[in-house]
């Protein structure tokens, strides 16, 4: 049978979830995900983790934070004083806010935690410093 190879543009179905079991993500009810082996859409774990599978061949990858969405960083942590953030933002624990750096890139941000004199803002990714796991199966290799 043929395996899943670099350059092989594959479809999977997919449920990533935590160490506790908490399911993050899934493909369940969706069409499968679709992408090529080495052109970096996915992170590096997950596309490791598929090479070497056969269509129909299911398995579960372990990813470890730094083959998922790297280790966490606590200098993208910032507690900024809330008179300085625009009144109409909702600063509640767990608001997801977008801001734009001077090159006009654009940064994700959450709010960990809020006073009434301060807004503490996570730039990490959500999944960051977390092992993943993840059922795959292998539908398609074109």
């Amino acid at each position: 049978m043929t395996q899943a190879q670099s350059g092989d543009n594959v479809k999977v179905h997919y449920t990533g979830k935590l160490q506790e079991g908490d399911v993050f993500d899934s493909s369940e009810g969706r069409e499968p995900l679709e992408f090529r082996i080495g052109d970096g859409k996915v992170i590096p774990g997950f596309e490791q983790g598929v090479v070497g599978m056969e269509i129909g061949e299911k398995k579960q990858i372990s990813i470890s934070p730094e083959e998922g969405y790297g280790v966490r960083n606590e200098e993208l942590v910032a507690v900024i004083k809330r008179e300085l953030l625009p009144s109409d933002i909702d600063t509640s624990v767990g608001q997801q806010l977008q801001v734009k750096q001077k090159d006009g890139t654009a940064i994700q941000l959450v709010v960990t935690a809020a006073t009434e004199d301060d807004v503490t803002l996570d730039a990490n990714h959500p999944l960051s410093g977390k092992t993943l796991l993840f059922d795959v199966e292998l539908v398609e290799i074109a």
